[in-house]
């Protein structure tokens, strides 16, 4: 559909609601603007709430500029329903308050797309004494999941958890034993880890969606493609400032909304409907790589992970999680 939209305006109410993780700039921006202008109520789960302001006023201006040129299938409200929540996933205290602040709103929720994640910086450990990108990429959003799905599963049918994960994943090797970085951190293989937190990714969705069949929550993986966005943040010295400028130059990279397309596909489109533990680009079905398929990695890294968040978790959560809870509620 050449610049325009590739995925179908599904008309939406304000009761239906959506969590986007990282949605004050690329792919979640798009993401979120673009399934509040169907009509949704999105939450943009961000670290500052300037930058988020400052990004639902230009959604709406963009909204405005939809409207004036006729694109069909836009909300009748006159703005939109964006709300800013506060989420730092580099802190486990964070996400906890992050949590415990929706579960106290009463809402229902839809769809739970955890697209925020940190790139190839250097080195890192958080406060909860965890290498950055385990934690950012896939711990912290792990957590959200345990503990908003029993609310998804009260949410009616069709839920939906999305997980913003990537080809890099073929980077990345599989080996608990070094899972959480502890050598040398000027050693640090940047691209190796990048790759392992999206590997966690893909086969969490392949886990967790044998653990929700008779549920009416799915959750799958996306590979975006590869974006020019703020993923390239480090990318500003030497040869890899360089290398960025020519992705830019040659049109390698997507904009962030040619990016997030297959995203909002997979938010909305109603033909996706019960379709789960899979991993997608453009709109299609992928196959990643061996150690992603493997199913006695995939429950090792479930056990791992489980005994590694428990803490954060109640036993209804965990039960919830294990597939042990109420999985045809709602």
């Amino acid at each position: 559909m050449g610049s325009g939209p590739s995925f179908p305006m599904v008309p939406m109410t304000r009761d239906k609601i959506f969590i986007v993780t990282g949605a004050n700039s690329g792919l979640g921006y798009e993401i979120a603007k673009w399934t509040s202008m169907m009509g949704a109520t999105v939450i943009l789960a961000c670290r500052s709430e300037g930058r988020t302001q400052e990004a639902i006023e230009k959604m709406n201006k963009e909204f405005q500029a939809e409207k004036a040129k006729g694109t069909e299938g836009l909300t009748d409200s006159d703005s939109l329903a964006l709300e800013y929540m506060q989420l730092d996933l580099a802190s486990f205290a964070s996400v906890m308050e992050f949590c415990e602040n929706f579960q106290k709103s009463g809402r229902k929720l839809h769809v739970l797309f955890c697209n925020a994640g940190l790139g190839l910086g250097p080195f890192q450990k958080s406060s909860d004494g965890n290498e950055m990108l385990l934690q950012v990429n896939y711990l912290s959003h792990f957590i959200i999941i345990g503990k908003l799905l029993g609310i998804m599963k009260q949410s009616g049918p069709d839920c939906r958890i999305l997980l913003m994960s990537s080809a890099a994943h073929k980077s990345g090797t599989f080996d608990l034993k070094t899972i959480n970085y502890e050598g040398n951190p000027d050693s640090y293989p940047r691209l190796n880890y990048y790759g392992r937190s999206k590997l966690y990714q893909i086969m969490q969705a392949a886990e967790m969606g044998k653990r929700l069949a008779g549920s009416d929550v799915t959750i799958n993986s996306i590979h975006p493609g590869l974006i020019d966005s703020n993923f390239w943040r480090d990318w500003n010295t030497g040869l890899k400032k360089v290398a960025h400028g020519a992705m830019q130059a040659t049109g390698v990279a997507k904009s962030p909304f040619r990016g997030a397309k297959c995203s909002i596909d997979l938010a909305v489109n109603p033909k996706y409907v019960g379709l789960t533990g899979l991993y997608w680009c453009d709109s299609k079905v992928v196959t990643p790589n061996s150690d992603a398929r493997n199913k006695g990695k995939q429950e090792a890294l479930w056990q791992w992970t489980m005994e590694k968040v428990k803490g954060y978790l109640t036993e209804e959560e965990i039960r919830g999680l294990q597939g042990t809870g109420t999985e045809q509620a709602g």
